[in-house]
């Protein structure tokens, strides 16, 4: 396989240091076409269907991608903005005001964001930040729990484009910051806004995207890491044990996932006669179709139609002040080591001056 052409390089060009937020993805419009390319990708992901492949693919291309795209594109349409798809705008969002964040603290670090699916691509991201000159890439996957249906392939993504690529930057990844007390205390603190506003629920649902229960059996700590994550959230709260109820949402084919299920435990609760919920998705840090419409219009819907009387939806983490802040806190943490200031490196800031006033005398 060959290398990608090298982009251009002076000698004492010096280094430099970018993050990578990247996040799950979305399709480019809210139409079958878009819909169709996204899923072929998204579903053809051996980390996202472990069926194997020759099978998969006759299930995803002869039924799935001939079904599926115009059924999904209708809901997409529902909830895009003029701005594009909520996922892709609070995502870039997030990605400047870590930039701006971690700027005021000093660090000279470029910040982009990448969808592992979809546009923009974790291969173009990196690409452009190594034409720029990046030689450090620290990435930050949009997932506070680990799973590898989710975070591992945001490395295969990475890896993938590094085996095309000769000169390679230093790579660091997040694995995980599900119990991290900044995003603890983000999540807590968009609650407490939320019920100062409208009053609190006689329960907190806390609904986290379902994966196949047999990845748990197998080793996966997504799991265990979503109920540390609402056990935290929880005490932070200081809300009893009997408040809160965990669920997992947005189940996909006929094996069994992990439960219990978001909807039907809605349901539930309205039958045995709670009125009035607070429901929130601690795993997704910025709002999407599964969050808009899956929560806050298919569920809400189900809850209301089973003798609810108030279904409150709490946003996600999105452009949140909070949010930036234990986003910055997290990755400084992990930049530690690589010099990300001008006083870091006193040969790195020589030679910068040098070449300053290199330029300066020629001018």
């Amino acid at each position: 396989m060959p290398f990608q052409p090298e982009p251009a390089y002076s000698h004492g060009q010096p280094a430099s240091t970018a993050i990578v937020l990247a996040n799950l993805g979305t399709p480019d419009a809210p139409d079958a076409p878009a819909l169709r390319r996204y899923l072929a990708e998204f579903l053809g992901d051996h980390r996202v269907v472990e069926i194997p492949k020759p099978i998969w693919w006759l299930i995803l291309h002869g039924i799935i991608l001939r079904v599926r795209p115009k059924k999904s594109a209708a809901k997409y349409a529902s909830i895009w903005t003029p701005e594009g798809s909520p996922l892709k705008v609070y995502t870039e969002r997030q990605a400047k005001l870590l930039q701006g964040a971690l700027g005021e603290r000093g660090h000279q670090v470029t910040v982009r964001y990448a969808m592992r699916y979809g546009n923009p691509s974790i291969p173009s991201v990196l690409n452009e930040l190594k034409a720029e000159g990046a030689t450090r890439v620290l990435v930050l996957p949009a997932y506070p729990q680990y799973s590898g249906t989710t975070t591992a392939s945001v490395v295969d993504g990475v890896m993938n484009w590094a085996r095309k690529v000769r000169n390679l930057p230093e790579l660091r990844f997040i694995n995980r910051y599900h119990d991290d007390a900044g995003y603890i205390n983000a999540l807590a603190k968009r609650v407490r806004e939320h019920w100062m506003l409208n009053g609190q629920g006689e329960r907190l649902v806390m609904s986290f995207h379902g994966v196949p229960e047999r990845t748990l059996h197998l080793g996966d700590p997504y799991h265990c890491e979503c109920f540390k994550t609402a056990r935290l959230l929880a005490e932070a709260l200081g809300l009893p044990r009997e408040r809160v109820v965990v669920t997992f949402q947005s189940r996909f084919g006929k094996a069994k996932w992990l439960e219990p299920y978001t909807e039907p435990t809605l349901v539930a609760l309205a039958q045995q006669g709670i009125k009035r919920v607070d429901v929130m998705c601690p795993g997704f840090t910025s709002d999407c179709l599964e969050t808009l419409e899956e929560i806050n219009m298919e569920v809400r819907e189900a809850f209301l139609h089973a003798g609810g009387e108030r279904f409150d939806y709490i946003p996600c983490l999105n452009d949140t002040p909070a949010w930036a802040s234990a986003l910055a806190d997290l990755a400084e943490r992990h930049l530690q080591g690589w010099p990300t200031r001008e006083a870091d490196n006193p040969a790195e800031r020589a030679e910068s001056r040098q070449r300053a006033l290199a330029l300066g005398a020629k001018r």
